[in-house]
């Protein structure tokens, strides 16, 4: 694991050293381990819409309060991106009050309380899904989600034997970044293709409002990279998003490829709100990875849970920390219980519909 954290160090960009880590997500967060918009105008439509105005989507499943206790795993080995983290068992997490429901929500928490030494690790929670998706529509609304010196959450699904089963990062960001990252990893044989013009981008004939920063979706030893979007408005991660009391964020999964929506809270599409959502109708995209020739969707991402967790430092935190415009090294912020007063995902629901 050393010899890979060197490796992976070795091979960050310029870009990442740079401060613009949000463009460059190395994440590996999936070894060992399967189970345990800005707001689109009406007018700007996605060209292939018309592949899915015409159905209709039903609710598989619904996970709100207590199934995010009971219907997922809680991981408790050591972190496979290297993080200063602890991360609990389902007992332990509940009875440290890192994993509990308020209301409908639930809380998962990194530990704000305890005194850790400098380069110790300091408890949270990562969970997965018990249930295994090959597709589908996903929709998360969350009222808060973490951020902070030495934090680095992530909202995501993974498949078996990764990269083999693919994996969707649908929010991933870092310390104190600006604007939420959306990426693919994949195994050999997965593309997208270049973009042009900012703004609405065009990719070939597919659209969306997020700028493409790496076309090469395929993850392993030398660059763990994976084809990414990042999201132009600083309300997609963190503070503002929080400030904004949170949002949706909306992602289908078919053989056309994966299509990523985020909406604040005040734009969340009254579809969405009624429980027969009608993706049809919500405009281009905040990030679009098109199927076909480039990128066999089926063949490159199966059986896959949804994830949440959050880690510390790691094999992105820890490059990027020096340009994070945080205090100190990482290590002595994860030393600090003050730093992790708003590391918390506070989800009001994750609804699946086939």
């Amino acid at each position: 694991m050393i010899a890979a954290g060197l490796l992976l160090l070795s091979i960050i960009s310029v870009d990442v050293l740079a401060g613009k880590f949000a463009h460059v997500p190395i994440r590996a967060r999936h070894h060992h381990h399967h189970h345990g918009r800005r707001h689109s105008s009406p007018v700007e439509r996605d060209d292939y819409a018309s592949n899915f105005t015409s159905r209709v989507f039903t609710m598989q499943d619904f996970y709100q309060g207590e199934s995010f206790l009971n219907d997922f795993d809680f991981f408790s080995d050591s972190d496979p991106t290297n993080g200063l983290v602890n991360y609990q068992t389902r007992e332990n997490a509940i009875a440290k009050n890192l994993a509990f429901v308020q209301g409908n929500s639930a809380v998962l928490a990194v530990d704000d309380f305890s005194q850790v030494p400098v380069g110790g690790k300091r408890d949270s929670v990562r969970i997965s899904s018990k249930k295994t998706y090959n597709g589908g529509l996903f929709i998360a609304d969350f009222f808060t989600m973490p951020h902070g010196c030495s934090t680095w959450p992530a909202y995501w699904s993974v498949g078996p034997n990764w990269p083999s089963g693919g994996e969707i990062d649908v929010v991933e960001g870092v310390h104190q970044g600006p604007t939420n990252s959306m990426t693919l990893h994949t195994s050999a044989g997965c593309s997208m293709e270049p973009l042009t013009a900012p703004g609405v981008q065009e990719q070939g004939k597919f659209k969306s409002i997020a700028r493409l920063s790496n076309p090469k979706c395929q993850s392993g030893p030398g660059d763990n990279s994976g084809c990414s979007f990042s999201d132009p408005s600083p309300a997609s991660y963190g503070h503002e998003f929080n400030v904004g009391v949170g949002g949706v964020f909306a992602h289908l999964w078919d053989t056309s490829g994966i299509r990523i929506w985020r909406f604040p809270r005040s734009a969340i599409p009254m579809d969405i709100v009624d429980r027969q959502p009608n993706p049809g109708s919500w405009g281009v995209p905040t990030a679009f990875f098109p199927g076909g020739k480039n990128c066999d969707i089926q063949k490159h991402f199966f059986e896959h849970s949804l994830v949440l967790d959050t880690t510390l430092c790691g094999d992105l935190g820890n490059p990027t920390y020096a340009s994070s415009g945080c205090k100190g090294t990482c290590a002595q912020a994860v030393a600090d219980p003050e730093n992790f007063k708003f590391a918390k995902w506070r989800i009001n629901y994750i609804a699946v519909y086939q």
